[in-house]
């Protein structure tokens, strides 16, 4: 059996390296399909680097641009790939433009899909990354679900057949590599810093950074805030911040800590020792759950609903006198902030990458894994 693995942002690379090692574990060796989505050094090489995931076969290059351009881009030349390598299965991570066009040419090949995190849904089909994450699970024969709630919400669309539940491998990653950024990582001295007293930002989703008055909220929140905020800046962030002549202002700010886009392991002792995350990132909110951080989400909605029934993530949007209260709050009411903090982690046991590989080679050996005419034959 070969799988492909089609990937080309960091939080996918990051979430597909335990099923990497669980097939190079049982002597597989996948076949690596980078697109290069994120075209930043800082952004995807560092992570493949700290991750041991150094033999990539092909890198695409696809680069910036429109949704359209980007999808289409990537499209072609994966297709170009799988129709060389023809591998047995094609295993996509997430919602980004890389898992919509690893999908549909995979799919269109016979090449059966298996979508990594399948069922989550914001439901809001304004966001981009919505429509990927739907189109992905239907076009997928092999839909690993994270969580309960996950597979229901696919149910409610129709897909039963080829359903796993099988945990989230964020909850792997962040278990194999936490203990490993405490001891490696010098994030913390480098920026003069202690554990707990600060907050750790991160905002990159187009609703927050392409809206010029979404921006000024942004920044009108991070100059507000009553802590030292660390915030690593995604390039196109930056491009967009200084375009509207907010990068002077948060430059001004004493309290505010900029940074390039950091690696893995820096970036996950940073998380680990923050005294709150503030984020509009999803798998963020994951990691914070699972590391005992409590979690702010600039966001009005979330695919990752779990976090905020288990009570370690609240919504809170780009509304100023909401963010304040919350964080306030955390600062100042210790048993709010130990609630929070110690919320259960819903995303399992650490164990998903192992499950995904076994399931693949069980379909694969019992000749089920195909696409099939119909989900329901």
């Amino acid at each position: 059996m070969r799988p492909a693995f089609v990937f080309g942002t960091r939080p996918e690379i990051i979430k597909l390296a335990p099923v990497i090692r669980a097939f190079e574990r049982r002597g597989i060796e996948p076949l690596m399909i980078h697109t290069g989505q994120h075209y930043d050094y800082e952004m995807s090489k560092i992570f493949l680097e700290e991750l041991e995931l150094h033999k990539i076969d092909y890198h695409l290059e696809v680069g910036s641009g429109t949704q359209a351009y980007q999808t289409g881009m990537a499209m072609i030349k994966i297709e170009e790939v799988l129709m060389k390598e023809k591998p047995d299965v094609t295993l996509v991570q997430g919602d980004t433009n890389t898992v919509l066009a690893g999908a549909l040419a995979s799919v269109k090949l016979k090449i059966p899909v298996a979508h990594v995190e399948a069922g989550l849904r914001s439901f809001d089909r304004t966001m981009p990354e919505e429509i990927n994450r739907i189109l992905a699970d239907h076009a997928s024969e092999v839909l690993f679900a994270p969580t309960e709630d996950a597979k229901k919400n696919l149910e409610r669309e129709g897909i039963i057949e080829g359903v796993y539940v099988v945990g989230n491998t964020i909850v792997d990653s962040v278990l194999q590599n936490s203990e490993i950024a405490e001891k490696k990582s010098r994030i913390l001295e480098k920026l003069g810093l202690k554990p707990k007293e600060y907050a750790l930002l991160t905002a990159h989703r187009a609703e927050n950074t392409d809206s010029e008055e979404n921006l000024k909220k942004l920044v009108e929140i991070i100059t507000s805030l009553p802590i030292t905020v660390v915030y690593p800046v995604h390039p196109r962030t930056e491009k967009r911040l200084k375009a509207s002549g907010l990068w002077e202002k948060l430059k001004a700010k004493e309290h505010v800590i900029l940074t390039k886009p950091l690696g893995y392991l820096d970036f996950l002792k940073l998380q680990k020792n923050a005294k709150i995350v503030l984020t509009d990132s999803g798998g963020i909110q994951e990691e914070s759950i699972i590391l005992n951080v409590p979690c702010l989400t600039l966001r009005y909605n979330t695919e990752r609903p779990e976090t905020i029934k288990a009570g370690g993530n609240v919504l809170v949007g780009l509304e100023k006198d909401r963010v304040l209260h919350y964080v306030e709050k955390l600062l100042n009411d210790e048993e709010f902030y130990r609630r929070m903090a110690n919320a259960k982690n819903p995303f399992g046991d650490g164990k998903a990458g192992e499950r995904i590989a076994e399931i693949l080679l069980d379909l694969y050996e019992k000749g089920k894994l195909r696409v099939k005419s119909s989900r329901f034959i």
